[in-house]
């Protein structure tokens, strides 16, 4: 059973997708390329894509990589209405497993957003340089969770979690999270990626309380079959958020950060 079974509707409805500076920055690394392929792994339901869509040309491909079916067919659900003249693929693979369907692929911008902890990390770089095309950058990014965002609704809404799961973040059905062995840094700077910038871009959300439980419902953390009693989770949740919320609404602050990495070699 994939972690993530069942909680594609949620996942697609209530996880953010990428900020707009983001976008332009992602966007700048395929400026020079005529019919650009865009691969993302750990795709879920498509944020990556569907936020990069309106700054890809019609010329452009997408190639969504994730291990649960379900997810990905939400993507192309939710994909199909706005690609016009793009075209998507979906592999079913974990991402270190990607095999490009047609010989002489070549990816233009490979994206990895809020998954790289869940994967064999150099095995995945290794496919990335097997893939990509001489000039292409590879982006590792992440924004951290509710869980991780300091701020009195979030750290009231973690009390409320782990009084219910216990004091430590879960993941899955029956286990807790780990913090990566090492730093995404030292992973790309031991793959062929090793030319590596960071980019730290601040960003602001509203969230309402009936969105932050459908954003709950798609995670490790805080999904359903976690709790014995999911509903009474879900009302004391409500209750705790609308109190914490000014004028129902909730604000998250937060750095958005973009481990861009290129081949040493190439010049740009």
């Amino acid at each position: 059973m994939s972690l993530f079974d069942s909680v594609d509707y949620h996942y697609a409805r209530y996880r953010p997708r990428l900020p707009d500076q983001v976008v332009r920055l992602l966007a700048h690394e395929l400026e020079e390329a005529e019919a650009p392929t865009l691969l993302d792994l750990g795709a879920g339901t498509g944020q990556v894509a569907l936020s990069m869509l309106p700054a890809l040309p019609p010329t452009a491909h997408l190639d969504l990589v994730d291990q649960d079916e379900d997810m990905l067919r939400t993507a192309l659900d939710e994909l199909q209405p706005h690609l016009g003249e793009r075209t998507s693929t979906v592999h079913a693979v974990p991402a270190e497993e990607f095999v490009p369907a047609q010989p002489g692929y070549q990816a233009d911008l490979i994206t990895c957003c809020r998954a790289f902890h869940w994967m064999d990390r150099p095995a995945v770089l290794a496919m990335a340089d097997r893939v990509a095309a001489a000039h292409a950058a590879v982006a590792v990014m992440g924004d951290g969770s509710l869980w991780t965002h300091q701020a009195d609704w979030t750290a009231a809404l973690r009390g409320l979690i782990q009084s219910h799961l216990g004091e430590d973040r879960r993941a899955g059905t029956t286990g807790t999270y780990r913090e990566p062995g090492r730093r995404y840094e030292d992973d790309l700077a031991d793959s062929a990626f090793s030319d590596l910038t960071e980019h730290r871009i601040p960003f602001t959300r509203f969230w309402t309380p009936r969105g932050v439980l459908g954003y709950l419902r798609s995670t490790s953390f805080a999904r359903p079959g976690l709790f014995a009693d999911h509903v009474r989770f879900e009302e004391q949740a409500h209750a705790l958020l609308v109190q914490h919320a000014q004028d129902e609404v909730l604000h998250e602050d937060g750095v958005f950060t973009v481990l861009l990495a290129h081949r040493p070699e190439v010049s740009r």
